[in-house]
C-alpha cells in the first residue's frame, strides 16, 4: 500500500502554510495527500476547512492526488492515529489565540513528540525569502557523537530529492572558559581543539549517508555555543532543518526550544 503525507488542519487561515508545503512535498515525493480536520466530538463544527485545504492543495500542485477527511475526537490522538502508517505527517506551528510557536499541551507538541513517522512543523504566516540566487538548503541538528540515524538519513533524502545543500551541523557546549585574562590564550586553545575534535566524529558519523547518497552536497559545521540558540539563529538561513526525537517520551528540551522559535520548517524525525 503506497503511503501517504498526512497534513492536519483547523478552522484558521494558519493552517494554509502547512498545507501549501505538504503539497509540494507530495509533488517531489510522488505521494499522494491526505487533508484531515479533527472536529471535536461534542457539537457542530459547520465549517468545512478539510474540503476548503485540499482544494488549495489541489489547485497549487495539480498532479497530486488529495483527499479531505473530517474525523472527530481529541485532536492529538487522533492525528497520532492517523499518521500511524504515513511517510509523514505536516502541522501547522502555533499556539492559541495569537501566539505563535509551540505551546504547552498543543497538538503540534503531542503529535511531534509522540508520532512514528516524521513529523514537519510549519511556522504561520510567510516563510522567509532566501536572498536571490541561494539554492534551497537542508539544515541536521546531528549529535557528532550518537547521530540520530533516521533523522540524518531522512535529511540526506530531503536534499536529495530538492537538489540542495545539506547542512550538517553539531552545535553544542563550549569548553569551560579559564579563570583569568592571563588565560584567555588557554581557553582559545580548548575551543580550538574541542571544535576541531567534534568537527572529526561528524565527518566520521556522516560516512555511510555520503556513501548512500553520493549526488549530495554536504557542509559540515560545528558551532559552541548554547544549541537551542545556536540552531533557532541557524532556521533563519535554511528552508527546512531536520532533528531527531528518542522515543515517543515527548519533544526533547532543545527540539522544544527550537519549535517554539524556528523560522523555517522543523521536520522532528523519530529514532
Amino acid at each position: 500500500m503506497k503511503q501517504v503525507i498526512v497534513v492536519g488542519v483547523d478552522r484558521s487561515a494558519r493552517s494554509r502554510p502547512a498545507v501549501a508545503w505538504a503539497a509540494r512535498e507530495a509533488v517531489l515525493r510522488d505521494l499522494p495527500l491526505c487533508v484531515v480536520h479533527v472536529a471535536p466530538p461534542a457539537g457542530p463544527d459547520a465549517p468545512r476547512p478539510e474540503a476548503v485545504a485540499a482544494a488549495l492543495a489541489a489547485g497549487r500542485c495539480p498532479t497530486v492526488a488529495v483527499e479531505s477527511v473530517r474525523l472527530t475526537g481529541e485532536p492529538g490522538a487522533v492525528l497520532l492515529e492517523r499518521g500511524a502508517d504515513a511517510a509523514m505527517t505536516v502541522l501547522g506551528l502555533r499556539g492559541e489565540g495569537r501566539r505563535t510557536g509551540l505551546t504547552p499541551g498543543s497538538t503540534a507538541r503531542v503529535v511531534a513528540g509522540a508520532a512514528r513517522c516524521p513529523v514537519v512543523l510549519v511556522p504561520a504566516g510567510p516563510a522567509p525569502r532566501p536572498p536571490a540566487g541561494r539554492p534551497y538548503q537542508v539544515l541536521a541538528a546531528v549529535d557528532a557523537d550518537d547521530p540520530a540515524d533516521g533523522a540524518v538519513d531522512f535529511a540526506f533524502d530531503t536534499a536529495r530529492l530538492h537538489g540542495a545543500r545539506l547542512n550538517a551541523l553539531y552545535a553544542g557546549p563550549p569548553p569551560l572558559r579559564a579563570a583569568g585574562p592571563a588565560d584567555r590564550a588557554t581557553s582559545a586553545a580548548r575551543h580550538a581543539a574541542r571544535a576541531e575534535r567534534e568537527l572529526g566524529l561528524l565527518t566520521r558519523a556522516l560516512r555511510p549517508w555520503r556513501a548512500k547518497y553520493p549526488a549530495v552536497r554536504v557542509f559540515e559545521d560545528v558551532v559552541l555555543s548554547d544549541p537551542a540558540p545556536a540552531l533557532i539563529r541557524a532556521s533563519h538561513h535554511v528552508d527546512v532543518m531536520v532533528v531527531g526525537r528518542a522515543g515517543r517520551g515527548g519533544l526533547g528540551p532543545v527540539a522544544y526550544a527550537v519549535a517554539r522559535h524556528t523560522a523555517c520548517p522543523l521536520a522532528v524525525v523519530p529514532a
